[in-house]
């Protein structure tokens, strides 16, 4: 069915393409940060409920700085891939080298929070001072301030408005479209920017069984369904990435077949979450408010 469309992507483009790169490590849950506990280790589904250190699980966090790093870094170069980083602000703090490679690159870093933590539980003062902490440290370490923000997944009745209040553009703990759209809170228009968990590469680290391959036939099959819907209507496609997930020995050659998927098609922008949130802000208006 044909939709009308009120606006179009740059040089008239059917799909934008927005490459997620998460990166949490450094800022996971941990004793020495204390914490109540470490962080599970998902590929093994260990949790332990003792107040001690998992050495093995925190190399395993490690690993995406170590390994996982060199090979992501080199598959958006060699594929010409802009992307958004939501970065955990610790972690970039503990990893100045990841900061570095942002700036150098030219790409967008968003808020992943101060931490890797759920702020759901907590109060609107501390979710605000959780929201600032983080601010105050992407600015400091990439030289700009984050415009939009990604939640530990869990939000709470506060944290759009807190977001609009603190003059964020964006928000992506929202699932519901492939393709942006307003939110007025409190009368503050806020960009939705919708995420997507289907086409995460965390679907490999929470099941192992899922390989590799059936994620990049899953990611290819998005891209070309929404591809072909983009002939009528603007269409975005959102592919997460962590450092410690695709950067692995056995997984990295499908990030590079994606690349090479996507780069077959001509009419593909692939932008930053800011430049779409911008393209769309600056085409459709807010609703009255």
């Amino acid at each position: 069915m044909s939709v009308s469309a009120p606006y179009r992507w740059p040089l008239d483009a059917s799909l934008a393409l927005s490459v997620v790169v998460n990166l949490e490590e450094g800022a996971e849950m941990s004793v020495l940060d204390g914490d109540r506990g470490p962080e599970p280790v998902d590929e093994m589904g260990i949790v332990l409920k003792r107040p001690i250190r998992n050495r093995a699980n925190e190399s395993n966090y490690r690993y995406g700085l170590e390994e996982g790093l060199r090979r992501v870094g080199q598959a958006l170069d060699e594929h010409r891939i802009a992307a958004t980083w939501t970065a955990a602000a610790l972690a970039l703090e503990r990893a100045p080298e990841v900061a570095a490679l942002i700036t150098s690159r030219g790409d967008e870093t968003a808020s992943h929070g101060y931490r890797w933590s759920h702020q759901f539980r907590m109060d609107e003062a501390e979710e605000r001072g959780f929201i600032r902490r983080a601010v105050r440290s992407i600015t400091r370490t990439t030289g700009n301030r984050p415009v939009g923000h990604l939640s530990r997944y869990l939000v709470s009745d506060n944290t759009r408005r807190i977001l609009a209040e603190e003059g964020f553009l964006y928000h992506m703990d929202d699932y519901s479209r492939d393709e942006p759209f307003w939110e007025v809170v409190d009368g503050r228009p806020l960009v939705i920017m919708p995420y997507a968990l289907d086409t995460n590469d965390m679907k490999m680290w929470a099941e192992p069984s899922y390989t590799p391959n059936q994620w990049l036939e899953y990611a290819i099959d998005t891209f070309e369904c929404l591809y072909a819907e983009g002939a009528d209507r603007p269409r975005m496609m959102s592919l997460g990435l962590h450092l410690r997930v695709i950067g692995r020995p056995g997984r990295i050659g499908v990030l590079h077949r994606f690349f090479q998927h996507i780069r077959s098609r001509s009419r593909v922008w692939i932008a930053t979450r800011r430049q779409i949130a911008e393209h769309f802000a600056s085409h459709v208006p807010p609703p009255p408010f």
